[in-house]
């Protein structure tokens, strides 16, 4: 044996100066081996030693990175090809594993993420996002949009599942190979070139990861080394009742010590190899539970959460972890529970997205607004993540917001006004606002892997667009005039549930460019010199007006100006001013002094 084998206990293929270390957990196997290019796929040429742990190594000097390989199991009579869990890169999702290259050059990448109250998500989804017209989307094509995102004010991407899975179209939430890079999309190489120029874009980039079930399509980790029982899964599963998810019975076994450290290896692999800036848990609830059910959880789950999350926290500040449970578990991101930094908030997107697709103004209600917009987790405004669109949103029935209101190819005026106005809710409301892919130009009907994104219509709706990137620029205070939208503090002053207009005050420490005062209004026709209080005495400068003529044909231009709030007692304050604000649109004010 080469004694460079002997020092290794590292899984997978680890790449060294004299050839490549090999390492699979097979404990249930009599014999294994690794194949592949190297020794002509022969089985006998470099087999494995086991360790008391049903670890299998072995060293080979002739292999090296970009070559394919699997590893060869005998169980009994019977024998398996079957490729690395841990491979960086696959050919496909049924073909066989490559060797991995570690020559990226990183460039001195160093970037370091925005804090959690100045993050705008863009949640993105390779293969539709931007395409060449002949199959799905790459990392490669995804950068030449960075410089638009920028623009826009993103700062954060969200990309949805990019782990190898079944075919070519997916929405991602199938990895079939949680270790590998999905090939369609360029491979692990691309991925590393995606995130550096993420970053020089001044754009975090945050995983979607799927840690709930596996597959359950081209799943080489099924009985992966032959045992099972119950004809279940085998070693990386649970076995019994416990297996069962929505996806198929392939939910992962929390409490084996072997297959929570893959898990673990999996989720620091993005953070320590490709750099990501954090992580996105796929529904959380069927990690913590068997079935959806609080009543009947799985302990390990959580504490598998907490574990991750933890060391996240602890080995790379600034990093982010991100919840999509949507049962408004407040455990999920307190430090006694799962330990995440934020979730998806479904009190805000349920009711946010039904106050605005809703026909009829008198079924509206700004109480409802109201109740959506100071909703936080373990008082903390910042552990929620806020949005009117998301995958799962816009697809399995639902469709895009301006679709819901107004089906056809052009939306008209109520399908535009109400769907801004919802954005205009979500980048004033404490919280991490998020959008989905092409919502910023009023991206229709639904979500579906094969339809990528139409381009033409950036150009169509650009001054939506620029109504987004208005807001984007408030919420995050590049004009050094909005700092109360970055802050923890909001206080919903005035709800008026006839004409449907609510006014909340917001700010982050109080005083001169810092208090924001924003105002909603849900329903038809212009309301004129309309009183509302304001916290403090002096001139008041409209820097928003979501009626502005500016922003398109749909919008009605009602005039609004500066104000200057007098001492008239009004909603609780002081001051007061009148001001005229038009259907279902926003006003934005702040003070210079």
């Amino acid at each position: 044996m080469n004694t460079s084998m002997i020092a290794t206990t590292q899984l997978g293929a680890a790449p060294q100066e004299d050839g490549v270390a090999f390492g699979v957990w097979a404990p249930h196997a009599d014999e294994v081996a690794v194949i592949g290019e190297f020794n002509h796929w022969d089985r006998t040429k470099n087999p494995c030693e086991r360790d008391e742990n049903g670890n299998w190594f072995a060293f080979v000097n002739e292999a090296n990175p970009g070559q394919a390989y699997k590893f060869w199991i005998r169980n009994g009579e019977r024998e398996f090809q079957r490729i690395d869990p841990r491979a960086r890169e696959v050919s496909n999702s049924v073909g066989h594993g490559i060797i991995g290259r570690t020559d990226f050059d990183w460039e001195n990448d160093s970037f370091t993420p925005p804090p959690m109250n100045e993050m705008v998500i863009y949640e993105m989804h390779i293969g539709t996002f931007n395409t060449d017209g002949n199959g799905v989307g790459s990392f490669g094509l995804a950068i030449e949009k960075l410089p638009y995102l920028r623009d826009l004010g993103i700062n954060v991407i969200e990309l949805m599942p990019i782990a190898e899975f079944a075919g070519d179209y997916s929405w991602g939430y199938n990895p079939a190979h949680p270790f590998a890079i999905e090939s369609a999309y360029g491979g692990p190489m691309e991925l590393k070139r995606f995130i550096r120029e993420a970053h020089r874009h001044g754009i975090a980039v945050v995983i979607d990861v799927v840690y709930n079930h596996f597959g359950p399509s081209d799943l080489d980790l099924w009985q992966f080394d032959g045992w099972s029982e119950n004809n279940k899964g085998g070693i990386y599963f649970y076995n019994d009742w416990r297996s069962a998810t929505p996806w198929g019975d392939t939910r992962p076994d929390y409490g084996r010590g072997e297959v929570r450290q893959f898990i673990y290896d999996n989720a620091m692999m993005w953070i320590e190899e490709y750099h990501a800036d954090g992580l996105r848990f796929d529904m959380t609830l069927y990690i913590r539970s068997v079935d959806g059910n609080e009543d009947n959880m799985i302990a390990e789950g959580i504490s598998l959460s907490h574990w991750i999350n933890q060391d996240i926290q602890e080995r790379f500040p600034g990093k982010i972890s991100i919840a999509e449970d949507l049962r408004n578990n407040h455990l999920m991101t307190a430090d006694g529970g799962a330990c995440f930094s934020t979730q998806w908030d479904a009190n805000f997107v349920h009711p946010i997205r039904d106050q605005i697709i809703k026909i009829d103004d008198a079924h509206r209600s700004v109480d409802v607004v109201r109740n959506a917009i100071c909703f936080r987790f373990n008082s903390d405004a910042f552990e929620r993540v806020i949005y009117t669109e998301s995958h799962d949103e816009v697809a399995n029935g639902k469709q895009r917001v301006v679709s819901e209101i107004d089906p056809s190819d052009e939306p008209n005026r109520y399908a535009v006004k109400r769907s801004t106005l919802g954005a205009c809710v979500m980048f004033t409301s404490p919280g991490i606002p998020m959008l989905m892919q092409g919502q910023e130009f009023l991206r229709d009907k639904w979500f579906n892997d094969g339809r990528p994104i139409d381009w033409s219509r950036c150009e169509k709706y650009a001054s939506v667009v620029q109504m987004y990137h208005d807001l984007i620029q408030l919420r995050l205070n590049r004009r050094g005039i909005t700092a109360g939208l970055t802050g923890q503090h909001v206080n919903v002053f005035h709800l008026n549930e006839e004409p449907n207009i609510l006014a909340m005050h917001r700010c982050k420490e109080s005083g001169p460019k810092d208090d924001v005062v924003v105002v909603f209004k849900f329903s038809e026709g212009t309301a004129d010199d309309y009183r509302i209080g304001f916290p403090k005495p002096g001139e008041w400068k409209l820097r928003f007006n979501g009626d502005a003529k500016v922003y398109g044909d749909a919008f009605d231009g009602i005039q609004s100006d500066h104000l200057t709030a007098e001492a008239v007692p009004h909603d609780g304050f002081e001051f007061s001013a009148t001001i005229n604000i038009g259907a279902y649109s926003c006003l934005i004010f702040s003070q210079d002094a």
